[in-house]
């Protein structure tokens, strides 16, 4: 039973290695299994998880990183709060008895966004951090996320590349036309889409900001989707790709956070295990092993490390049962090259 309310919609997305256009192919493959509880384990953009929650599962969403955690919470955990045109006009405006911050503005001058632009953010994330209710917050976060998002060459925040904007050359990527309209344009776009998607399902669904294995609870099916390595062992680094995202929900913090010899001011951090090839089959098994008792099901590229033959063994170990259920031919944002994404399930 679908429990979608008023045509809710997940809203338009432009993170890297979202699965949101294949959301229904995904559901199509695990409809017949027996589970009601699900772990969206590495929730990522939530496009999963806003799925099963349609679907009336009750969704528990992690993500490591704190913005993702946001997004979570304005479009999973959350099942009524939307922002009126009230929040939204204060969220737009500087107030007399506030006194804005300017690290955005002095900090990050040319590397990704105009003086202007960086001033409309810092007035905006402080404005967000007044609102009295954390739903509305976060609904906010995911518009200015994607506000920010739009107006990167790329989508991404992975180099000082400001003046690709403004360059006269020709491209194949981006649109200048998106990125000349301002900022307040695409912000009250993007509240638009996020509140279109709120809905309730009827569930205690709920947000969590952990590293997988802390992840606590029992669940019936476990949906894991790790950052991928390709077979050249490079890994996607999602907080290298969007440092900038993670600084903004870290706003008080976020100078002590900041590796200041880079030239596009990135954060500190070790690489993540799910992005070395050294150790990620490790991580794999410790990860099956942990959710043993739940269903598993991972969705990876084929072309990866490990290879979908590494991934079946390992999850053999865990599980009496190992299904190669499907194959999908998917084009990744950001990639010149299709690739066939496989869901293992095991039982």
């Amino acid at each position: 039973m679908v429990f979608i309310e008023d045509d809710a919609i997940f809203p338009s997305t432009r993170f890297q290695g979202s699965k949101l256009k294949i959301v229904e192919w995904i559901w199509d493959a695990i409809k017949d299994l027996n589970f009601d509880t699900v772990l969206d384990a590495f929730g990522g953009t939530g496009s999963v998880g806003y799925m099963l929650k349609s679907k009336g599962k009750q969704v528990t969403y992690n993500d490591i990183l704190k913005f993702n955690w946001y997004i979570g919470k304005a479009l999973i955990e959350n099942s009524k709060i939307k922002l009126s045109e009230q929040d939204v006009g204060f969220l737009l405006m500087k107030h007399k008895n506030v006194k804005y911050p300017t690290f955005i503005h002095d900090t990050f001058k040319d590397i990704y966004f105009t003086d202007e632009e960086n001033q409309w953010i810092d007035m905006v994330a402080a404005n967000i951090s007044l609102l009295d209710d954390f739903y509305k917050r976060a609904v906010a976060y995911f518009a200015l996320f994607q506000a920010c998002i739009i107006k990167r060459p790329f989508n991404l925040f992975h180099r000082k590349n400001l003046y690709l904007r403004f360059s006269d050359v020709k491209r194949n990527f981006g649109n200048k036309t998106t990125w000349d309209k301002p900022f307040e344009v695409h912000f009250r776009q993007f509240v638009a889409e996020a509140n279109q998607a709120v809905f309730c399902n009827g569930r205690q669904n709920k947000t969590v900001n952990l590293d997988v294995f802390e992840a606590q609870g029992e669940f019936d099916l476990v949906y894991v989707d790790t950052p991928y390595i390709s077979q050249k062992g490079i890994g996607v680094d999602y907080l290298s790709f969007y440092h900038f995202l993670e600084g903004l929900v870290n706003y008080t913090q976020w100078p002590q956070m900041i590796e200041y010899k880079t030239k596009h001011k990135r954060l500190k951090g070790n690489t993540s295990v799910w992005i070395s090839k050294n150790r990620i089959i490790q991580a794999f098994d410790q990860l099956f092993e942990k959710f043993q008792d739940s269903i598993i099901v991972v969705s990876y590229r084929a072309d990866g490390i490990p290879s979908i033959t590494q991934l079946i063994t390992l999850l053999k170990k865990h599980k009496a049962e190992v299904q190669e259920l499907k194959r999908q031919s998917y084009k990744y944002v950001l990639s010149a090259n299709d690739s066939e994404e496989v869901l293992l399930i095991g039982k």
